[in-house]
């Protein structure tokens, strides 16, 4: 497997509050993008803390050939873990009120893809020419599409795109999404990305970058560049997870 992982400042940001890392256990590869929020360098405070906290602790108790339900849990607890420092943080320091991050998290090993997250960082599945996003945005106007208050088509322009429902460090406690994908492709691609991207660039594009064949490192300045192209208002992070 290949991997690689970047992030962007953008073009209009004052500084990035993104976070994202790959990094290899044995035959497996856990790959995770963070995505701060918060006044003044909140937001960038709560991806750092999220991202040393969750290796921390997943680096604690991982073991190899762990199987599926034992990945699930210890993801699970990696990000509940995080949570609990930010929470605490927050709380230790007015200027740090409402920090958080989203969070989406993703474990390729040599049978399946585990995948959690919190909030609207993203995971995309691409094989034999077909794009799936794995994740659900846990988002005001998600919550409003599935109660079928609005129309897809007014997601894009809607004043609630933004608004989260959910996100890492906000509550107590924090109850991430789980999800899981059977390896049956011989090749894929697991591209994991904050709302830098996924914001800029439909499916579409996103697979039209994914089907040209690409090293995991040229995918990853590809799709970084198609969202700086398209006026990168927001921080661009990036990884790709590749067969």
């Amino acid at each position: 497997m290949q991997s690689f992982a970047a992030t962007h400042i953008g073009c209009v940001r004052d500084e990035n509050q993104d976070r994202v890392k790959v990094a290899n256990y044995g035959e497996g590869v856990l790959a995770v993008v963070f995505d701060g929020m918060g006044g003044e360098r909140a937001g960038q405070e709560a991806s750092r803390i999220a991202e040393e906290e969750f290796f921390a602790h997943f680096n604690k108790s991982y073991r190899d050939s762990m199987d599926p339900h034992a990945l699930r849990n210890l993801l699970i607890s990696s990000v509940s873990a995080a949570n609990t420092v930010i929470y605490t943080t927050a709380r230790m320091n007015y200027k740090n009120f409402g920090m958080g991050t989203t969070c989406v998290a993703a474990f390729v090993d040599e049978t399946c893809i585990s995948v959690v997250n919190v909030g609207d960082s993203r995971a995309y599945y691409y094989a034999n020419g077909n794009i799936k996003q794995i994740t659900t945005d846990h988002t005001v106007v998600n919550m409003l599409l599935e109660h079928g208050r609005i129309q897809p088509s007014e997601i894009a322009n809607h004043p609630q795109r933004h608004m989260l429902t959910r996100a890492v460090g906000v509550e107590k406690t924090v109850r991430p999404d789980y999800f899981r994908v059977d390896r049956r492709d011989e090749e894929f691609q697991l591209l994991l990305c904050s709302d830098g991207l996924s914001g800029y660039c439909g499916n579409a594009e996103l697979a039209h970058v994914l089907e040209q064949e690409l090293t995991a490192q040229a995918c990853v300045e590809q799709l970084i560049k198609a969202a700086l192209d398209k006026g990168g208002r927001d921080n661009v992070s990036v990884a790709i997870v590749t067969q």
